[in-house]
């Protein structure tokens, strides 16, 4: 369909299909994170729940799936947005006050509202192969956040130096599946304290035993 040009009630063609586009979002994000989730929503129950047509519906996206991916990058972005954040606020302080830093404003964010957990850990999974390279794709830029943290610590003396990839793979996992355990109430515990465990974990992957400042590389 040919996209309108030129202002209309004072907003350019552009801007109005951005906000077309942010209510999509929106009316998903309470639908796919709530109730009936993504595979019991149709674009018809998208469209009236944004307020909007299905014709402008398909001005925007192609399928529902297209909906899923770009409200799962979305999700993200916003975790990411947070950690970054929250790593400012620990400027020049060690791993221990950085990392704390980090996962405090990472855990507040994915946790602060259950649909954007439903979202990365539940409705993503399993719809295509598509939305599975994504998956995997974003949580690899996580992998190379904590490789980054963990680099600039070797290098300050803080943490042993090596390839962190594997481990980093394994801590993100471990991240996640506390968090959404933690969501379910399924983890007896206060948010704090979850960060805190998820600190230490962190800190046992950058020194392991027997390692110690000055003591040399591993291997």
């Amino acid at each position: 369909l040919k996209q309108p040009t030129g202002r209309y009630g004072g907003r350019t063609a552009e801007e109005r299909q951005a906000e077309r586009r942010r209510r999509f979002l929106d009316a998903a994000l309470g639908l796919f994170g709530d109730s009936p989730g993504f595979r019991g929503t149709t674009v018809a129950a998208l469209s009236e729940e944004a307020g909007l047509s299905t014709r402008q519906f398909y001005e925007e996206f192609r399928t529902l799936e297209d909906v899923l991916a770009a409200l799962h990058l979305q999700v993200n972005d916003w975790a990411e947005q947070a950690a970054l954040a929250g790593l400012a606020t620990a400027e020049g302080q060690s791993i221990t006050e950085r990392a704390t830093a980090a996962f405090r404003a990472y855990a507040a964010n994915v946790t602060g509202d259950p649909r954007r957990l439903r979202i990365t850990f539940i409705e993503i999974i399993g719809v295509s192969p598509r939305l599975e390279r994504q998956r995997l794709e974003r949580r690899s830029r996580w992998v190379d956040f904590i490789c980054a943290e963990a680099a600039a610590a070797a290098e300050r003396g803080e943490a042993v130096q090596r390839d962190y990839r594997i481990a980093a793979a394994a801590f993100i996992g471990s991240v996640n599946g506390l968090l959404h355990d933690w969501q379910a109430g399924w983890v007896d515990a206060t948010l704090d304290e979850v960060v805190e465990e998820l600190v230490q974990l962190l800190l046992g992957i950058l020194r392991p035993p027997g390692w110690s400042p000055g003591a040399g590389d591993g291997p």
